[in-house]
């Protein structure tokens, strides 16, 4: 029986303080605080460059010793709750943009269907090349108002499923406080 075992890729960073790691200026308590903006954006561009299917380790490297040894549980249950708030923002975010997609479904089909009955009867109305050209730009103007649901739909929410991933990855990377 084959087994298939997912890489592992770890990530070094190399801090003086633990406090390097968070927002000074959130006031939460330490299992709640955010990330550095800096640190945040280094771990992410991080994994998002690695496949999805991977196992992820935080290694942090600290100059003080003794807080290396008392604070590597902590700092690697704040880590992760950090990313298990970010999965939630995140599928709140896909939720509301499918949220207005289908309002922009409803809209663009309700939109196509008037401007079509509308190019059918101009052209019943004015004869000529002047009702094909109104015929025509009605139709497209039509078409145009499909053009947000049909992005959203297809192109917007799969990066943000991916960030949700990478997300749930990060929650569950094992994370090591060692010293430097």
């Amino acid at each position: 029986m084959h087994i298939s075992q997912h890489p592992t890729h770890t990530l070094d960073l190399r801090v003086r303080e633990l406090r390097q790691l968070f927002n000074s200026l959130d006031p939460t308590p330490f299992l709640n605080k955010d990330l550095d903006r800096a640190c945040e954006a280094f771990i992410e561009n991080w994994a998002l460059s690695l496949p999805s299917d991977c196992h992820l380790h935080l290694t942090i490297h600290i100059e003080e010793p003794t807080a290396a040894k008392e604070a590597g549980e902590l700092v690697a249950d704040a880590i992760h709750n950090y990313y298990s708030y970010k999965i939630g923002l995140v599928r709140g975010e896909l939720s509301q943009l499918l949220r207005v997609g289908r309002l922009s479904l409803v809209i663009g089909l309700v939109f196509v269907a008037a401007f079509l009955l509308l190019a059918e009867a101009v052209t019943s109305l004015i004869p000529g090349p002047t009702a094909k050209i109104a015929h025509e730009s009605l139709t497209i103007i039509g078409w145009v108002a499909m053009w947000r649901p049909v992005q959203i739909f297809l192109y917007d929410w799969w990066p943000l499923k991916g960030r949700i991933k990478v997300y749930e990855n990060l929650r569950f990377a094992r994370v090591n406080v060692v010293p430097a």
